[in-house]
C-alpha cells in the first residue's frame, strides 16, 4: 500500500464522500454490531454511497481496516505532557494504551498483516521510546521495554474482552462447586479466601498490579545498567 493512502488522505474533498468518512461509518457499524459487520457493503449502505463509488476512496476491506486501526491508534493529547520520570510516564502509556482499546476492543480481532506501521502507531511507539529516553537503557533494551508493555497491554485488554467480569464471576461459581480440597488444597484455599468472583481481584486490579510488577522489573534494569 505504501504511502499512497496517506497521501489521499492528504488530498481528502472538503464535501462528499472521502476516507474519513468511510472510515468513520466503518467504526460505527464494528461499534454498534461488531468486526464481522464491517464491508464494504454495509459501509456503503450506511452512508448512503453505491459500494462501487467506495472504491474510488478506498481500495478495498484489507486498507479500509488498517485505515481503522490507524484512526482508533490517534494517541491522546496527554502522551504528550510532561512526566514526573519514566517511571510514571510508562505508566500513563501503558494506563491510556489500554483505555483506547477498552473504547473498541473489537479492534483486538483486526489481524495484521504487517508489524505497526501507520502513522498513528508509530506516534504511539515513539511516545514510549521519548520516556525510555528517560532511562541509561541502550536503544536495543528500550525497544524491547516497549515491546513487552505493549504485550502487556494488548494481553489485559484480549482477557477482558474475550471473558469479561460476568463471565469471570460465574467461572468462580463453577470452582467452588469444582475444586475438591483433598484433590486441589492450594486452588482450594484460594477460592476459600475469595480470589474468584464477588469480592475477589477485580479487572482493575489485575491491570494495576501487573503493571506495578512489570514496572519493578525495569526500574531492576534501570538499575542495573545504571
Amino acid at each position: 500500500m505504501g504511502d499512497s493512502v496517506w497521501a489521499r488522505l492528504d488530498r481528502e474533498p472538503r464535501q462528499g464522500l472521502s476516507v474519513r468518512r468511510i472510515v468513520r461509518a466503518a467504526i460505527e457499524l464494528a461499534d454498534a454490531d461488531g468486526l464481522a459487520a464491517v464491508s464494504m457493503a454495509r459501509v456503503a449502505e450506511r452512508l448512503g454511497f453505491t459500494t462501487m463509488s467506495l472504491y474510488r476512496h478506498v481500495r478495498g476491506k484489507d486498507e479500509l481496516l488498517l485505515l481503522v486501526v490507524d484512526a482508533l491508534a490517534e494517541p491522546p493529547a496527554c502522551l504528550a505532557e510532561p512526566f514526573d520520570g519514566w517511571r510514571a510516564g510508562m505508566e500513563r502509556w501503558c494506563r491510556e494504551h489500554l483505555a483506547a482499546l477498552r473504547r473498541h476492543p473489537w479492534v483486538l480481532q483486526v489481524r495484521p498483516s504487517e508489524p505497526p506501521s501507520t502513522p498513528n502507531q508509530l506516534a504511539w511507539m515513539d511516545h514510549g521510546l521519548r520516556v525510555l529516553e528517560e532511562t541509561p537503557l541502550p536503544a536495543v533494551d528500550r525497544m524491547s521495554v516497549l515491546m513487552l508493555c505493549t504485550g502487556f497491554v494488548m494481553g489485559q485488554a484480549r482477557f477482558a474482552a474475550d471473558v469479561g467480569a460476568e463471565a469471570e464471576r460465574a467461572y468462580g461459581a463453577t470452582l467452588d462447586r469444582a475444586v475438591d480440597a483433598g484433590r486441589y488444597p492450594a486452588l482450594r484455599r484460594v477460592v476459600d479466601a475469595g480470589a474468584f468472583g464477588a469480592g475477589g481481584a477485580d479487572e482493575e486490579h489485575d491491570f494495576t498490579f501487573g503493571l506495578a510488577r512489570l514496572m519493578d522489573g525495569v526500574e531492576s534494569l534501570v538499575r542495573e545498567r545504571g
